[in-house]
């Protein structure tokens, strides 16, 4: 059979690539469709994925539509000169190649905001895959499964970090350090939605620095780091996983490396916009299970961070209660691989549920 995978953003490429290389050695066909959005490019070159470049789309809040015509324009040659059995994607460019080639397309989804991306899906996916904590009901052709996104690729069957990745850094075997990650906020479903400004990023390197090295890796790639006690994290982006896996905490304004952290083991403080009443439902479920922090305010949020910085028997801590609620989570790669090879009956797929109408499994 011939796939066709769109990975839209690098975490795309994390929850996909698994999934490609086991399609390939089934004797598949896979094309992977890459937009050139911040390191996506340069991951897919590194797993050596068959890929094609459909577009760029820049880290603001207006490249997106700017390209968006030249964007579908290339995916409908790509999809007609392909002409896939399957498709399995992310959003609306999935669904819609799905519409012009009239195929079966799968996607997952794991953010309840992306409601007009759901909504202009919605008439041309075949099925939504979405974490059990998803607090939204995408309708008759909504899925669950038990685990997360990143479950694909940082499950414990799938994934080991280097034990070389402290050499790489520059940092001692016994230096603690911590992940800064800040976030571009240039999707379109973060019109309206803020993180840590320039002024309140220094104010947190300045405090966290003086208890563990800081390592910044920003999305948009614009950090001044002069007069500041902090570096850029450098390594090639396949390897953050890795250092997320060795750090002694991760501080975020993002979302989906801090669910990262929680299947890795490290302690992490979640402090952006979104956090409150409506907040999304994995970062709900994993602060109820003491793997993540979720704090709106600047002030609280660093006095945590700063308080995890001190505790030298956290992460020992942390990866017991890790260890503990990944033990029943699913390796999405195989479920992803189960889907495929059914989907047009997925009630043959033993790892997934069916929504109803109230919300409940069937």
């Amino acid at each position: 059979m011939r796939y066709q995978v769109f990975t839209n953003t690098p975490a795309h490429v994390h929850l996909y690539k698994h999934m490609v290389r086991g399609l390939q050695e089934q004797g598949h066909e896979v094309l992977v469709m890459g937009r050139d959005y911040g390191c996506t490019e340069a991951l897919l070159d590194y797993y050596e994925l068959p890929y094609e470049i459909y577009g760029k789309c820049e880290t603001t809040k207006f490249s997106l539509f700017r390209e968006l015509p030249k964007h579908y324009f290339n995916i409908a040659k790509h999809t007609r000169r392909f002409d896939p059995d399957v498709i399995f994607g992310y959003g609306a460019y999935a669904a819609h190649a799905g519409a012009l080639s009239r195929t079966p397309v799968v996607l997952v989804c794991d953010s309840e905001p992306t409601t007009l991306d759901h909504a202009i899906s919605k008439p041309f996916a075949s099925a939504f895959l979405t974490p059990a904590a998803f607090g939204a009901n995408l309708g008759p052709k909504h899925y669950r499964f038990n685990g997360f996104k990143e479950n694909a690729y940082l499950h414990p069957d799938v994934f080991e970090a280097r034990d070389d990745i402290r050499d790489l850094l520059g940092v001692g075997p016994d230096e603690k350090y911590a992940i800064l990650r800040l976030n571009a906020f240039g999707s379109h479903h973060d019109v309206g939605h803020a993180g840590f400004t320039p002024k309140r990023r220094r104010e947190l390197i300045e405090q966290l620095s003086e208890h563990v090295t800081v390592l910044v890796s920003d999305e948009k790639g614009d950090m001044d780091f002069e007069g500041i006690d902090a570096r850029e994290f450098d390594l090639h982006p396949a390897l953050l996983h890795d250092a997320l896996a060795e750090a002694h905490l991760l501080v975020a304004d993002t979302q989906t490396m801090v669910t990262e952290a929680a299947l890795l083991g490290t302690p992490a403080v979640r402090s952006n916009s979104f956090v409150g009443a409506d907040d999304m439902g994995n970062f709900v479920e994993l602060e109820n299970h003491d793997l993540i922090y979720n704090i709106a305010e600047f002030d609280d949020a660093t006095a945590k961070a700063l308080e995890i910085a001190r505790d030298d028997d956290v992460k020992a801590a942390w990866r017991a209660k890790r260890d503990e609620y990944v033990a029943d989570k699913v390796n999405l790669t195989e479920v992803l691989l189960d889907v495929a090879t059914h989907v047009d009956d997925l009630r043959g797929v033993q790892t997934i549920e069916r929504v109803d109408a109230s919300g409940t499994g069937v």
